[in-house]
């Protein structure tokens, strides 16, 4: 399933940390923003290791937005495309 996923951290190491993770999972859209190609036992996981960053107390976030097949074929984009300009993403 494809799976945008949105950030909004307040310290920059954990914020950094949060990206590093991101980056192993799928790709960049914007720059607090990526779309990931997941599973359901991969996002549980990747849930689970991004939780250690996040600090409720400093009114950090990360939101999921799953989005239905069909979705994900009608996506546009006005301007720049960072997931074409970054390119395919290899997780090995």
């Amino acid at each position: 399933m494809r799976v945008v996923i949105s950030y909004d951290i307040s310290d920059n190491k954990r914020r950094t940390k949060i990206m590093k993770t991101l980056e192993g999972h799928g790709y960049r859209v914007q720059y607090s923003i990526f779309e990931c190609d997941l599973t359901a036992k991969k996002l549980r996981e990747l849930k689970k290791e991004l939780r250690q960053y996040v600090k409720i107390q400093e009114m950090d976030s990360v939101r999921f937005y799953p989005l239905p097949v069909d979705a994900v074929k009608k996506i546009s984009v006005l301007g720049n495309d960072m997931a074409r300009t970054l390119g395919v993403v290899a997780i090995v």
